[in-house]
């Protein structure tokens, strides 16, 4: 279903995350601004001038060459648009589980964005086509693996590609059907490539920098989320805020650990928990929760890093060779290294890192919970009659399971490089699994903190009649409407996965909010 969007995102206009996440997965319109439109038409001029030079024209790679290591080859003026037709098909080398639609959408709109710029030297009809794709909701079948992030992201824009000239094919609700079939049910006609086109589809980082911003824009929503969970954690383990202190984030002024540390302060303000043991002797809590701020706020600083280099990407001409116009209206045609992924790759490896450390301090969250020498007298793992009842005791493993397999995840794709092509790519960036291990760390460390705000909700339970600070609270009552109080053992899978739904849809931040305020 397509969301309410007042208007529709402009393609060659600049792009942000929040929009491209509003196309890819709230289905928001799209159209070509008027703008690119004249770009598109003017870089299109010097690729059908040296069409029409035929065989006495300059050879000009991926127009009247081959490609790769075959780029010294020149191909005869009849089969340059031959030539572009046999790339998408010979690179179409995807394998692996396809891709989800939300996936494949945000890379339709990025290499949209990249001709559009027009830099790419095709026609308008390309950017027509994949604006009409997006609108009708017609999303190519695209593989997740195949691509070493350099040269492109070969394969997967291969399969999009191919999709739209009728090869190929296309999602349905089903599964997959042939290209031409959901092209015709959406009353859209395939393009027949002309010179260049093929190469300009496939020539750009679109699929890691499709998958990283999904993912990024996700990992900024459950930094919010971790905290959250972490005053519950704080609330339920009898823990103080006086860590939390602005003099104390002044003298060590990293911003993402001052805006974590207010983001504490609102939500652990009026609690009847914290004032019932303001003079108790215990001296500092462990550091799963006096180091919120310092350990989130790290996180919050890298992924600032990880957004700011896509948000450049998403708006970069990342095509090969590029069409460079000059004031006077002549062109060059320049190979270069657009292409190549490096600068995601580091940063989606950054991105991965920082978020699986939300998990990594949360997971010992749930441990000190769970733990009755450290729980501060609560039941022995939560349980309503320990013995007879385990309570949350797997919930813990669980959540120590997803933090292994990130610590595994968190190996930089970035420090391996294999050379392809007969040795012409030597050195290639592997951003395509940087972005892909990403997404699976966002998606654990989603389950972990949804683990935690379910057992941090039981041991809030059992310090009633003590009401918690305020945030903690409304946290707890939206918890409390799909997730019952644990009174026996139950299985708990249910319980997680209504907490991971309330995540992803927003809820629980929305409820939370209500009652404290934006959160930073």
């Amino acid at each position: 279903m397509s969301e309410a969007f007042s208007e529709p995102v402009s393609i060659g206009r600049p792009l942000s995350l929040e929009a491209l996440c509003d196309v890819a997965r709230g289905r928001r319109k799209v159209t070509l601004c008027p703008d690119a439109l004249a770009r598109v038409i003017a870089s299109r001029k010097p690729i059908d001038a040296l069409v029409a030079a035929g065989d006495d024209g300059p050879a000009v790679y991926g127009v009247n060459t081959g490609f790769g290591a075959l780029a010294e080859t020149r191909i005869a003026g009849a089969d340059i648009a031959a030539l572009q037709r046999n790339l998408d098909r010979s690179h179409a080398c995807g394998v692996g589980p396809d891709l989800g639609r939300a996936e494949v959408r945000a890379m339709m709109v990025l290499r949209a964005q990249v001709v559009a710029m027009g830099y790419s030297g095709v026609r308008p009809e390309v950017v027509d086509m994949l604006v009409a794709m997006l609108n009708a909701d017609v999303v190519p079948r695209v593989p997740a693996q195949g691509s070493v992030g350099a040269s492109g992201d070969l394969a997967p824009l291969a399969h999009l590609a191919l999709a739209l000239t009728g090869e190929g094919e296309t999602l349905t609700d089903r599964g997959s059907e042939p290209a031409a079939a959901g092209l015709a049910r959406a009353g859209i006609k395939p393009i027949e490539l002309a010179a260049k086109e093929g190469l300009a589809l496939i020539n750009g980082t679109q699929y890691m920098a499709a998958l990283g911003a999904l993912a990024v824009i996700d990992a900024i929503a459950l930094c919010k989320l971790a905290d959250i969970a972490g005053a519950t954690s704080l609330e339920a383990l009898l823990g103080s805020q006086a860590p939390f202190d602005d003099r104390l984030m002044v003298v060590r002024p990293h911003p993402g650990q001052r805006t974590v540390a207010k983001n504490l302060r609102a939500l652990l303000s009026e609690s009847e928990v914290m004032a019932s043991h303001a003079e108790c002797g215990k001296v500092q809590d462990p550091y799963s929760l006096r180091c919120m701020p310092q350990v989130h706020g790290a996180t919050r600083d890298a992924i600032a890093f990880s957004y700011g280099v896509l948000e450049r990407e998403l708006n970069s001409v990342t095509d090969n060779p590029t069409v460079l116009l000059a004031p006077d209206g002549t062109a060059e045609v320049v190979s270069g290294g657009n292409f190549h992924g490096q600068p995601l790759a580091l940063a989606l490896d950054l991105a991965a890192i920082a978020v699986a450390e939300l998990a990594n301090i949360s997971e010992r969250r749930v441990e000190q919970l769970v733990n009755p020498a450290l729980s501060s007298g609560l039941t022995p793992f939560l349980a309503p009659k320990s013995g007879l009842h385990s309570g949350f005791m797997i919930a813990q493993v669980a959540s120590a399971s997803l933090v292994s397999e990130n610590k595994v995840l968190c190996h930089p794709a970035s420090v391996d490089s294999i050379p392809s092509s007969a040795g012409r790519e030597d050195h290639v960036s592997m951003g395509s699994v940087s972005a892909k291990k990403l997404a699976q760390v966002v998606e654990n460390t989603s389950n972990a903190i949804a683990i935690e705000v379910l057992v941090a909700s039981a041991g809030i339970d059992q310090r009633k009649p003590l009401r918690p600070s305020r945030g903690v609270a409304a946290a707890h009552g939206a918890v409390r409407k799909h997730v019952a109080q644990l009174v026996e053992d139950r299985p708990l899978y249910k319980d997680i996965g209504a907490l991971r739904e309330m995540i992803r849809s927003g809820e629980l931040l929305r409820a939370v909010e209500a009652s404290v305020g934006p959160l930073g």
